[in-house]
């Protein structure tokens, strides 16, 4: 570890020097490092992020119930065996991610309650400038960096997306989003209704099922679902023959992938019977007597958004229960007791819970200037979603929707840590992505293709987005199993990487 890892961040007017700058200490930031300083030992670096701990995501969501709808042998790393189950708590994940940081000693590299400001290339210098305010002091602090890798995510942290609903103001009671969860929120004996059908509200019905006098969910469409038990059967297995955690880890993890692999294929080959499949699993659960058809059959084919597991039928059982209901409806407006639907029929609550998403969040919404020049993402066409032309020395991770976010870092850690040290033998110093001449004058496209994926967050934001451009090299893609072959065998000499 180096003494400039080490420093307290400089003064202003002696910024303090890295190789390599990472912005935010979540998933993709903290499997990010962890890849820079195993692959490059020599790499001075430094990781920023504004929160007071590590964590992203599993800190800022606090509601209850908080868990993965991912699992966790794919989102967990590919060089950390994940051994707990399959679909992990908030509270596990950190835990995990605090025994990567101690065994890696990356705690001195990360600088916690630095929030960048702002990030300004200098082609003369061929060097970022990074301008972070402190929370703690409120005092600036400036960083040089070789190199940027944004790994702040997707979203804004400090407020979620609620949409405004007439009569809002006139509502007696409370209104929560799950990304600022009020810490001393009480539902006990309350009437709860959650607005939304993804992740979230299936993860916070189940979690105050029981707790509260009632828990509707409250949805305008169904979502498709995936249940099963929290359990891996292989894994069990392998662990039976007592296995090496870390041979269980790879194995599980390409077993899963295979499967996954499959099943989303299925969707886009034979979307029909894959449907029948999801929807037939949820009436074996709920019964002849309830009203699948309304409630949880989706217009939309399979995988067009997200799909979240859910572990052991929680949301369904606490439905079959009686604790909690689903109620498919448009809301007309709030009123003082309540919520009044577009069918005219009211739901009384004590507390509307608003799980309506997220504010798209581009680059974690920090000012971008090259040579002088404010950068609008927008106008750039991205190079495989990670890099972008006309900003040099930069790289972002931004995940998979159908796969773990986890696996596209290990992708563009991969090709980080052979760019650099390419560039580093070549006596090169930048380096930025270009269209090729044939591929100048073509059509330039969204980022994303709202007939493959469309959650509401993506198309709210789609305006601030990179453009996609001609081919794989100029989009970025959902195929994770088409990416993992294709990342390692990028040409670092191929003409669409323009070094100086």
């Amino acid at each position: 570890m180096t003494d400039a890892a080490r420093r307290p961040p400089a003064a202003p007017d002696a910024p303090e020097h890295v190789d390599v700058l990472i912005v935010g200490a979540g998933v993709s930031g903290i499997g990010s490092a962890w890849q820079l300083q195993k692959r490059l030992p020599d790499a001075r670096f430094v990781v920023l992020e504004t929160l007071d701990t590590f964590g992203g995501t599993w800190v800022t969501h606090r509601y209850p119930g908080i868990r993965s709808d991912s699992d966790l042998h794919t989102y967990g790393y590919s060089f950390k065996p994940w051994t707990g189950p399959p679909i992990a708590t908030a509270a596990e994940i950190k835990a995990y991610m605090g025994e990567i940081i101690a065994e890696a000693g990356l705690d001195s590299h990360i600088h916690y309650r630095h929030r960048v400001v702002s990030a300004d290339w200098s082609s003369a210098e061929k060097r970022w400038t990074i301008v972070a305010e402190r929370l703690d002091t409120g005092d600036s602090v400036h960083f040089t960096a070789g190199f940027l890798w944004m790994c702040q995510g997707y979203y804004r942290h400090d407020e979620g997306y609620a949409p405004e609903w007439p009569g809002m103001d006139e509502f007696g009671g409370s209104i929560v989003h799950p990304q600022t969860w009020p810490d001393d929120l009480d539902v006990s004996g309350k009437r709860v209704v959650v607005i939304g059908s993804g992740a979230t509200a299936a993860t916070l019905l189940p979690a105050i099922a029981g707790q509260c006098a009632h828990v509707t969910m409250l949805q305008r469409s169904p979502t498709y679902f995936r249940t099963g038990r929290n359990a891996i059967d292989l894994a069990e297995t392998l662990r039976e023959l007592a296995v090496d955690e870390a041979w269980i880890h790879e194995i599980v993890r390409r077993k899963i992938l295979f499967d996954q692999d499959a099943f989303t294929r299925q969707t886009f080959a034979r979307p029909d019977k894959v449907k029948a499949e999801l929807i037939g699993a949820i009436r074996t659960i709920m019964g002849p007597d309830y009203d699948v058809d309304t409630h949880f059959t989706p217009s939309y084919r399979p995988w067009r958004q997200r799909i979240a597991f859910v572990p052991d039928a929680d949301l369904f059982e606490a439905v079959k229960r009686g604790e909690a209901s689903v109620v498919t409806d448009t809301i007309d407006r709030f009123t003082p007791t309540g919520i009044r639907l577009g069918s005219g029929e009211e739901l009384e609550a004590d507390i509307v819970v608003t799980a309506t998403g997220f504010h798209l969040s581009v680059m974690g919404d920090i000012p971008f200037a090259v040579d002088g020049k404010a950068v609008d993402f927008a106008d750039t066409v991205t190079y495989r979603g990670m890099m972008f032309t006309g900003v040099p020395n930069l790289v972002w991770v931004f995940g998979y929707f159908r796969a773990s976010w986890t696996l596209r870092t290990d992708l563009v850690a991969d090709f980080v840590c052979r760019l650099l040290p390419h560039m580093r033998a070549k006596g090169l110093s930048a380096v930025e992505a270009a269209l090729r001449p044939d591929e100048v004058g073509a059509s330039r496209k969204p980022w994303g293709d709202e007939e493959n994926f469309n959650p509401g967050y993506l198309m709210r934001g789609m305006h601030l987005l990179p453009k996609a451009g001609p081919g794989s090299d100029w989009q970025h893609s959902q195929d994770y199993w088409a990416d993992k072959d294709a990342f390692p065998a990028i040409d670092l000499g191929d003409p669409v990487f323009v070094y100086r």
